[in-house]
């Protein structure tokens, strides 16, 4: 394990000194497109006013007779933009894949001055993380950068649920992690073909009726997720890095998916993954929260500030623990309103 005093040294010579702290930046949605594509390319300059992170998928959904294409046109499109306030994003292939090695070369070497993150796939513990922080430090100080690039990490493998506090604090570059639906759930041999969300199987029962044993009853649908999301939320709150949310697969459901981002919302992710242009209305409307509530998250702020460390704010008590709470909302309202001009005018009511 490395010492604490060497862990936010460069690992390589020349390369950029490692952030000691994660900015906190407006990510509500990390958006997919195909670099590719010659057709999507053409839409990024509308989709950078749309959203907060656009994210060049280079590994799953991209085949491998266009992985070098995929590559090439992110190239292009972090040269041809300017991204203003809109963070870009790659999710390069996995590590133990052909094309790992070429992605992080051609990558940093081309556009690692304009790559806020890269996204790791698969990550199974703290070495997959250090093997690409080292290689990452060594390309930074070949190409001279001045910032480093940071790593996030999806969870789509039982062995990195199993690892995920490692993971988690494995790197200084860490900016958080993902969860993987799809893949953890081929890791872990579960029965579903579901991208994300519930699963109708997966269900809990009223119990019976002793007057009526064999009258219908009620089930309701359980989330096979919620422990994993929320054990990586953990794992990301106590390691200063971000929790996100992973896809949902059913772009036919808006209802459903506006459930699960909301849900991840509450149980702390900052955004979610948007892969259809209409996910990206939802995680605006999902990942901020509700102008009533930060009007009373103000209002309990201003009744404690004075330190009285209580107070009643709408006939309920409100005390040190419900400050902090408030402040979170506060914080996380004023962050996206700086990004969003039509968030900043709901909070100014």
């Amino acid at each position: 394990m490395r010492s604490p005093r060497e862990f936010l040294r460069p690992l390589a010579m020349g390369a950029p000194a490692p952030p000691a702290e994660i900015p906190t930046r407006a990510s509500r949605m990390v958006h997919f497109f195909d670099p590719g594509s010659e057709k999507m390319r053409a839409r990024v300059p509308q989709m950078l006013e749309q959203v907060d992170i656009l994210l060049g998928n280079l590994e799953d959904a991209i085949p491998a007779d266009r992985k070098e294409a995929a590559r090439e046109g992110l190239i292009t499109v972090a040269r041809a933009n300017d991204f203003g306030d809109t963070q870009l994003w790659t999710r390069v292939n996995s590590l133990d894949s052909p094309w790992f090695l070429d992605d992080m070369l051609d990558l940093v070497d081309a556009i690692g001055d304009r790559l806020d993150v890269i996204m790791l796939p698969k990550v199974n513990g703290p070495w997959d993380v250090q093997y690409a922080d080292q290689l990452l430090a060594q390309l930074e100080a070949r190409r001279e950068l001045s910032r480093p690039i940071l790593l996030h990490a999806i969870l789509e493998t039982a062995s990195g649920v199993a690892n995920v506090e490692a993971i988690a604090t494995a790197s200084p570059r860490m900016q958080g992690m993902s969860l993987g639906p799809s893949d953890l759930a081929a890791s872990r041999r579960m029965k579903t073909t579901r991208v994300g969300g519930p699963h109708p199987g997966y269900v809990v029962r009223d119990d019976a009726d002793p007057a009526r044993p064999d009258a219908p009853r009620a089930t309701y649908m359980q989330d096979p997720w919620h422990y994993t999301l929320a054990r990586m939320v953990d794992a990301c709150a106590g390691s200063g890095i971000f929790p996100f949310y992973g896809p949902f697969g059913d772009f036919s459901d808006d209802a459903a998916c506006e459930d699960q981002f909301r849900d991840a919302f509450i149980l702390g992710c900052v955004g979610a993954w948007t892969l259809h242009p209409r996910q990206i209305a939802i995680a605006r409307r999902v990942f901020r929260p509700d102008p009533e509530a930060v009007d009373f998250a103000r209002r309990v702020v201003a009744a404690i500030d004075g330190g009285s460390g209580v107070a009643v704010v709408d006939g309920k008590m409100q005390d040190d623990a419900t400050y902090k709470q408030a402040r979170v909302l506060l914080e996380t309202a004023e962050l996206i309103a700086r990004k969003d001009p039509e968030v900043a005018a709901l909070y100014a009511r």
